[in-house]
């Protein structure tokens, strides 16, 4: 199979405005979960604080974006490249053949897992489905699936059990991507109508027994993954355009396209999902309401705190899915971004993905190993906390608190040794106050004026302090 790849220039432009387009919401319409498992589960997750996620598929072979060169709409990450570029349905035939030689023959979930942990990652989300309906599981509702590749004969190719396996063996909560569309199934885009764009090529209430099987078929699926996957904590449902039509709000732009009801019956999965997995978070993005128990702004971070349960979803590189030469985003961005994030009360869930041998490339180990050695080091200040809304941010500054300890995280530019002297706006310190820097006991002086606090680092203590992507100062009142 020729090699096919996408521009790099064009690739990035077309993700940033696909994430601006999909990160638009009201989040006036959360719905806070009356499950008291959920509400339990939601707890924990909100502890827990950074995730990893991965987008994996036969499309690693080409090193194009997942899924979307097969959508035949006039968008840049619709984009078809390649030999078969002119003409979609010989694409298509190309792209779904890519089953035939997918055999990633290096799949190690363990050392996936063993990065993550050391990272300080405590979820995962694995692509058990993407929109191109190709099942990195062993369902029984069609033959499009991993262990009917030439993987299929090696005795791990149940890849998404592998992967929950690894990463449960680890501590680590599960979480299921799961496309609602399917472009491979003939009850979504029926061959009988060519599609036209991402949506069902026929209009479901004209031919409502062709959506029923479609819906069965979608719940058939997930109950399998419900079922015979071990414990999941998370159902992370893409694809928002499948949805009731009543959902639809008409303010945001990529809503006003969706051109009729798809309304999968949300609430039949969701409490199937729950019977088998009690507690379980449905993660139903960008449909406000009882099954998105948070949201998830993709490629986005708020501009302020929200005091809603939330996650960006971002990517360690430019791309969701693996492409030969990928640009990384360096520690210090990474780190920085994650401080953020926690400070405005919302988790970090970061994407890294597999090559078509099945691993990462060296440069993303090398992240996570950077990542996690200022976690080890600084964790305290980023699990089990909450953003603080009172404080910050300030400059380079922001703020996390648990119980009477705010810490306060310095994202230093690259050499940037620690300020010697802080000012502090809005923090209200009672006189037994006590101020050190993370991993050194000592007590720092600070004193208040004109309604700041300032602290002082002595240069004999600063000068000990080494290098870091940021700084962090324990504030216990």
């Amino acid at each position: 199979m020729k090699k096919l790849y996408f521009s790099l220039s064009v690739l990035l432009l077309s993700l940033t405005l696909f994430a601006q387009q999909h990160s638009e919401q009201n989040h006036t319409k959360y719905v806070v979960p009356s499950d008291p498992k959920v509400k339990e589960k939601l707890n924990q997750w909100q502890n827990v604080k950074f995730g990893l996620l991965m987008h994996w598929g036969t499309y690693s072979q080409w090193g194009i974006v997942e899924s979307w060169s097969l959508c035949p709409e006039d968008e840049g990450w619709c984009e078809r490249r390649g030999p078969y570029k002119d003409n979609w349905y010989e694409y298509k035939k190309a792209y779904e053949n890519l089953q035939d030689t997918f055999n990633p023959t290096q799949f190690a979930p363990e050392k996936w897992a063993t990065a993550a942990k050391n990272a300080g990652m405590k979820y995962v989300v694995f692509t058990t489905k993407h929109h191109d309906g190709f099942c990195m599981f062993d369902t029984k509702q069609t033959d499009y699936k991993i262990t009917k590749s030439p993987f299929g004969s090696n005795p791990r190719s149940n890849v998404a059990k592998e992967v929950f396996g690894a990463f449960r063996n680890e501590g680590f909560m599960i979480g299921a991507y799961f496309s609602k569309p399917d472009w491979h199934t003939n009850d979504y885009w029926w061959s009988y109508f060519p599609p036209k764009d991402r949506n069902p090529s026929y209009r479901p209430k004209q031919y409502p027994q062709k959506w029923e099987s479609f819906k069965k078929f979608t719940y058939n699926q997930i109950e399998e993954l419900m079922t015979d996957y071990g414990k999941v904590d998370i159902l992370w449902l893409d694809g928002g355009w499948v949805r009731p039509f009543s959902t639809i709000d008409t303010t945001i732009s990529w809503q006003k396209t969706i051109p009729f009801d798809q309304d999968i019956d949300m609430a039949r999965i969701a409490k199937r999902g729950r019977e088998l997995q009690p507690g379980l978070l449905v993660v139903d993005r960008t449909v406000s309401g009882e099954f998105e128990n948070y949201v998830t702004p993709e490629h986005q971070i708020p501009d302020s705190y929200m005091d809603i349960p939330w996650e960006t979803c971002m990517t360690m590189g430019d791309s969701w899915s693996y492409i030969p030469k990928e640009n990384y985003k360096s520690a210090r961005k990474l780190i920085h971004i994650l401080a953020d994030i926690v400070s405005k009360n919302g988790n970090l869930l970061l994407n890294v993905a597999p090559s078509p041998e099945g691993d990462f490339q060296p440069e993303a180990y090398q992240r996570l190993n950077e990542i996690g050695a200022w976690i080890k080091a600084n964790g305290e200040a980023i699990y089990e906390t909450h953003g603080d809304n009172e404080v910050g941010p300030q400059g380079k500054w922001v703020f996390t608190h648990k119980g009477n300890t705010t810490y306060a995280i310095y994202r230093a530019d690259e050499g940037e040794a620690i300020p010697q002297t802080i000012e502090i706006e809005k923090l209200n310190l009672g006189k037994t106050a006590k101020i050190t820097v993370v991993g050194n006991a000592e007590n720092l002086t600070w004193v208040t004026k004109e309604g700041k606090v300032a602290v002082q680092i002595p240069e004999k203590l600063a000068k000990k302090i080494p290098n870091s992507y940021a700084y962090v100062l324990k504030i216990t009142k």
